[in-house]
């Protein structure tokens, strides 16, 4: 697993690495685009959303939503990608943090129409991601939501075959959402596939 160190030294290469491997329809980054876009469209729905994105990276999201008058919120442990991010966004309240140990506090005094998290909760384990999800499902405002972009699966034996296909590719430090699973602990969780090893998950605000 990459440390915040480690990021920041793939920062400045990180959107083309991504690109390509959209582009070439292979894991972990196939359908990012079409990923990014259908999280996009969904916040578009709803004019000057408040937004905030855990792990947001160099902001090829949030600077989009951000141009589109959103107001942007963002969490990432990695001070280059904050700097690249800032550049593009300079109204944006953007925060150090690592997003294992929770929210960083400016960010808990807020609550959001949308919190988005793109290829980045993957590096908390199953039993972190619920925690953390149900701390997130606490500061969405009436009828928000949790949208998540992630290499994700319906059901369990999908990610193996996955794994079995990529081989020596597949990053076992990284831990992918199980629909299936999650389900008994979020109920109204929906999932849109995107690729053979992509999609959305979304969970609705508890009105």
């Amino acid at each position: 697993m990459l440390d915040n160190k480690g990021f920041d030294l793939w920062a400045d290469g990180y959107d083309k690495s991504v690109g390509l491997s959209d582009e070439e329809n292979t894991y972990p980054f196939a359908g990012y685009k079409d990923v990014l876009g259908t999280i996009y469209k969904t916040i578009m729905e709803k004019p000057n959303a408040v937004v905030l994105d855990i792990g947001f990276g160099t902001g090829t999201l949030t600077t989009k939503l951000y141009e589109n008058g959103c107001t942007i919120y963002g969490q990432d442990f990695s001070a280059r990608m904050i700097e690249l991010a800032s550049e593009k966004m300079p109204n944006a309240h953007l925060y150090q943090g690592d997003f294992t140990q929770g929210l960083v506090e400016p960010l808990q005094e807020q609550n959001y129409d949308f919190i988005v998290a793109t290829y980045s909760l993957h590096h908390l384990t199953d039993e972190q991601k619920v925690s953390f999800l149900r701390v997130l499902c606490d500061h969405l405002n009436p009828y928000g939501q949790i949208l998540i972009g992630d290499v994700a699966f319906e059901y369990r034996n999908q990610l193996e075959q996955c794994r079995k296909d990529v081989g020596d590719e597949w990053d076992a430090d990284e831990i992918y959402f199980v629909v299936d699973e999650l389900k008994g602990e979020f109920p109204e969780l929906g999932f849109k596939r995107i690729s053979h090893c992509s999609g959305v998950l979304s969970i609705p605000a508890e009105i």
